[in-house]
């Protein structure tokens, strides 16, 4: 099993990766880079690419070309477990959480294999209060919106240093969506890195400093939120603009 090659650069860096399903590519020539303590969102339809670039970034895909590098090191093809304990966490849209397991459960089960850290416990319950109040409860009894609290809370368990969100507005009525935004609005503003992949465009785009545009596996356009915010082709796309 091969160690990571130490090399300099953001904490995260993502150059000329392909990556796909069956032999085929999805995500063609993906390059970008996310600096420490940054709120970066990549924005597209459904389809263009999005969860397949997070998972070729997390090695739950094998790249087909390009490179990853996490804080320093050269992770592309490294084990998934690895990546994590380096400290780059994952949420999926799916959320997969054990759901005959508590609410309490799920979580300790986000610092394995480490003992879960009572303190780092104690402020995801800060953070989503709603989970405080159902900690005996089975996260399959749970609605959509704290389901999502609870994959954030159990990634936030393991002490990442960036977290990956694929979709976390899937399935939440509008007023639970803003809610989960501004949860990560307080984790972005405690220092923590984020990297969102998301639909819900303002939403994402007030969250995060920076955008890519995704579509059909490509990055188009980007640039400061504010820029794309008011650029016609992404109000036409996504935000509703005729």
């Amino acid at each position: 099993m091969r160690e990571p090659v130490v090399v300099s650069g953001a904490i995260l860096s993502v150059a000329g990766l392909s990556a796909g399903y069956v032999g085929e590519d999805v995500i063609y020539d993906i390059g970008f880079e996310v600096d420490e303590g940054e709120a970066v969102t990549i924005i597209g339809s459904n389809g263009a690419g999005k969860s397949t670039l997070f998972r070729a970034i997390m090695s739950m895909l094998t790249p087909s070309a390009g490179t990853v590098r996490f804080d320093g090191s050269d992770i592309t093809g490294l084990a998934t477990h690895r990546i994590a304990r380096l400290g780059l966490a994952y949420v999926p849209a799916e959320r997969h959480l054990f759901p005959q397991m508590s609410v309490t459960e799920n979580l300790l089960l986000g610092a394995f294999p480490d003992r879960p850290d009572p303190a780092i416990q104690d402020s995801v319950f800060d953070v989503f209060p709603r989970l405080a109040e159902r900690k005996t409860q089975d996260a399959g009894t749970l609605s959509g919106g704290e389901q999502q609290m609870l994959a954030v809370g159990r990634a936030l368990m393991s002490k990442p240093s960036l977290l990956l969100l694929d979709e976390p507005t899937t399935g939440l009525a509008p007023l639970l969506a803003a809610e989960a935004y501004k949860a990560l609005a307080r984790l972005r503003d405690d220092g923590l890195t984020l990297v969102v992949a998301e639909q819900q465009v303002p939403l994402a785009l007030e969250l995060a400093s920076r955008g890519y545009v995704i579509d059909h596996g490509r990055f188009g356009l980007s640039g400061p939120s504010e820029e794309l915010a008011g650029n016609p082709e992404v109000q036409r796309a996504y935000l509703g603009v005729a």
